[in-house]
């Protein structure tokens, strides 16, 4: 039986002592063999987007249009899902560091059969009702027709990515970020030279670029059923269903899920109140969120370690080197957004120029990348906090926090609507809701509550 320990935190600290940031810790070439690579990987997925943007808009305006207007609704749910790669990493670093490398593999047999089943219904369900989901993105005409050629072509490869992610979750929980990161730049190479020999080469239209992508995250996805399959034919685990650990994963996803949720649904309230106050505070939103996405994929590496390490290291009972790992992860954690920060300060004059020529938005973007600057450091103690907790498996607590925080920011950010406020006081909201997750979730680590030892919590 799982057994709850509670850790009793270091002496506090007397005032006006400061406890310095250590040069080099035993555990930094660890964090950085996960690490690095898991930033290699967050950095290589966006390419299929960003490849078919690149290739889909030298056909055409509408096909660009198009494109965006499918892909907001494919990446949004993908987002969602993304529970299928972290819940699979905690249950398995868990039952790595137990010992149990064998149900370590059936667990992940498991997640891939959730990711294939929710696969297919949500294949069913974009093909069934891919009209009214164009339509409530904003898409009519020319631009309506080539989303929904996009669209339901891509929706053949949501069950591939889908069980992608649970086996980067299996690898990850085995404490390899390496393999992840080869697949996802092998697969962004071949998404892009397949669509360069069909558009480029042969001709064909949009619907070309989709079926690239599909191709390339089916190869992607053949690659960890073959890793899998291998891991249980070596120790001899079964392939078949295993209702029970389904509904088990199910359970941790679906507070995941509600936690993603929670927070998109944040972030889409700013963008919709921004998008009121007027078309260059949108356009200087977007700017500064576009930067601010971009600086979260390599805060967020650490994170991924922090995902496998403290689950492996609590599968084995180990909860005092599970928080020295923890401690040291918020350390680098904190100095990597304090260099981010400083990194958009430096860049503040110039970095809305690659965005926008409009002098109107580049002056509110330069504004609004202050907030960015300032809440790095921030940004760099949450999202490993966030991954230190998924990697101790407390999924519901962090669902909680999540939908808290999102409860305490709706009135802010509302207030700033029916008030008529700038854009300045939008990321205020942002603020608020950043401070807020830091709060909670340091008090949860804090206090130990998350340190449930064993196999499984």
């Amino acid at each position: 039986m799982s057994t709850v320990v509670s850790v009793v935190s270091s002496a506090p600290l007397t005032a006006g002592q400061a406890t310095p940031v250590p040069i080099r810790s035993s555990h930094d070439r660890e964090i950085a063999r996960l690490a690095v690579p898991a930033f290699g990987a967050l950095v290589a997925e966006p390419l299929y987007v960003l490849a078919d943007t690149a290739v889909v808009g030298r056909i055409g305006t509408d096909e660009l249009a198009g494109l965006a207007v499918a892909s907001s609704a494919l990446l949004t749910g993908y987002a969602i899902f993304i529970f299928l790669a972290y819940g699979t990493t905690a249950a398995v670093s868990r039952l790595l560091g137990a010992g149990r490398e064998g149900s370590a593999a059936h667990q992940a047999v498991q997640g891939l059969w959730l990711a294939g089943v929710i696969g297919v219904v949500m294949t069913a369900l974009v093909l069934g009702f891919a009209d009214p989901i164009v339509e409530l993105l904003g898409g009519t005409g020319a631009v309506r027709t080539n989303a929904l050629v996009y669209l339901r072509i891509s929706a053949i490869g949501i069950t591939f990515q889908l069980l992608t992610f649970a086996g980067t979750g299996y690898l990850r929980g085995l404490q390899d970020t390496r393999t992840p990161l080869l697949v996802a730049i092998g697969a962004a190479v071949a998404n892009l030279v397949i669509e360069l020999v069909l558009i480029n080469g042969l001709g064909y239209g949009i619907g070309a670029s989709a079926l690239s992508t599909v191709i390339a995250q089916a190869g992607g996805a053949l690659v960890y059923l073959r890793l899998i399959t291998t891991a249980t034919s070596r120790l001899g685990a079964a392939l078949r269903p295993d209702w029970s650990a389904i509904r088990r994963l199910g359970r941790a996803g679906w507070d995941l899920l509600v936690r993603t949720l929670a927070l998109r649904m944040s972030l889409t309230l700013f963008t919709a109140i921004a998008a009121r106050i007027g078309a260059e505070e949108v356009g200087a939103h977007e700017i500064a969120f576009a930067i601010w996405s971009l600086l979260a994929l390599a805060l967020d590496a650490i994170a991924i370690a922090g995902q496998a390490m403290v689950g492996r290291f609590l599968g084995a009972g180990d909860v005092g080197t599970a928080r020295q790992v923890g401690r040291r992860m918020l350390e680098l954690g904190t100095v990597a957004g304090i260099f981010a920060g400083a990194i958009v300060l430096i860049g503040r004059p110039v970095l809305p120029d690659i965005f926008s020529n409009d002098p109107d938005v580049l002056h509110l973007a330069g504004f609004l990348l202050l907030f960015v600057a300032v809440l790095q450091p921030v940004n760099g103690a949450v999202f490993v906090l966030d991954g230190l907790l998924i990697g101790a498996g407390d999924m519901s607590f962090l669902a909680k926090a999540m939908v808290g925080a999102a409860l305490l920011t709706a009135p802010v950010a509302i207030a700033v609507a029916l008030l008529g406020l700038g854009i300045g006081w939008v990321w205020g909201a942002i603020t608020v809701l950043m401070l807020a997750r830091l709060g909670v979730l340091a008090l949860r680590w804090r206090s130990g509550a998350w340190a449930v030892v064993g196999a499984e919590r």
